[in-house]
């Protein structure tokens, strides 16, 4: 019997993309650039059901970042994260509900919008100065609200980490306990709300050959392009797609 996967050959047209950016952005090149998977996706099907696509897939990310970097995170810190960005995922289970697929999708094309306007500018700086521990609190609460809703937080917590100026490994290994505490937490809300089904999972298992490619290439990437047009090109995409999803949630 044939799995009942997503048949649109447009949806793996940017399916595949999303999935190998996630992985590059896993692989510490183009950080926080994942966050472009699900609004990429969503210009196939809606936000809430690509979301559910890359659960799994991220789970498997996950699992490769925390059997890479388990010796590096940094403790007190994830003390403090993990559970604000529980919250986060617990306000994004209780409003989930009342925000139709549309809205949704505006969330998310506000958000990479206001994303690429802050990276443009206001771009990190190795000066920039510690956020304070309220504000740190706010953007990680939000970090968890943003992943749940479309595995969208890693610009909000970046904001609050980047400037403690961590070792690169430290920095890395740190979001990578975050978020797999964060991902793992969104797997029973996710099936509560039904999104976890045969179609959804079956669709996902056809994406997941591309996610360690998608590492790979990262790896790759980050000793042969250079920076600039890499960033470039992402930002244009970002633009793009956050314009189109901004757009079908205000039109008709």
């Amino acid at each position: 019997m044939s799995l009942p996967l997503v048949t649109d050959p447009f949806f793996y047209a940017v399916a595949i993309p999303a999935v190998l950016l996630l992985g590059v952005s896993k692989s510490g090149f183009g950080a926080g650039f994942g966050s472009l998977a699900v609004p990429m996706m969503a210009l196939a099907v809606t936000v809430p059901q690509a979301a559910a696509i890359l659960m799994p897939i991220l789970f498997v990310m996950d699992v490769m970042g925390l059997a890479a970097f388990r010796k590096h995170w940094d403790k007190d810190l994830i003390k403090f994260l993990v559970p604000l960005g529980l919250v986060g995922t617990l306000v994004g289970t209780l409003l989930f509900k009342m925000l139709d697929a549309r809205t949704v999708a505006g969330i998310v094309g506000v958000c990479t919008l206001l994303f690429l306007a802050q990276r443009l500018l206001f771009p990190p700086r190795p000066d920039s100065p510690h956020p304070p521990k309220w504000l740190g609190a706010l953007l990680t609460v939000t970090s968890g609200f943003t992943s749940f809703v479309a595995h969208a937080g890693g610009p909000p917590v970046n904001a609050y980490v980047i400037p403690m100026r961590l070792p690169p490994l430290v920095f890395t290994a740190t979001m990578s306990v975050f978020f797999f505490a964060v991902n793992l937490s969104k797997w029973v809300p996710y099936a509560w709300l039904g999104l976890l089904d045969m179609r959804n999972m079956s669709t996902s298992l056809a994406l997941l050959p591309f996610a360690p490619i998608g590492v790979i290439v990262g790896v790759k990437l980050a000793h042969r392009i250079q920076p600039l047009l890499f960033y470039r090109l992402i930002y244009i995409g970002m633009f793009l797609t956050g314009c189109k999803l901004v757009w079908d949630a205000v039109g008709a």
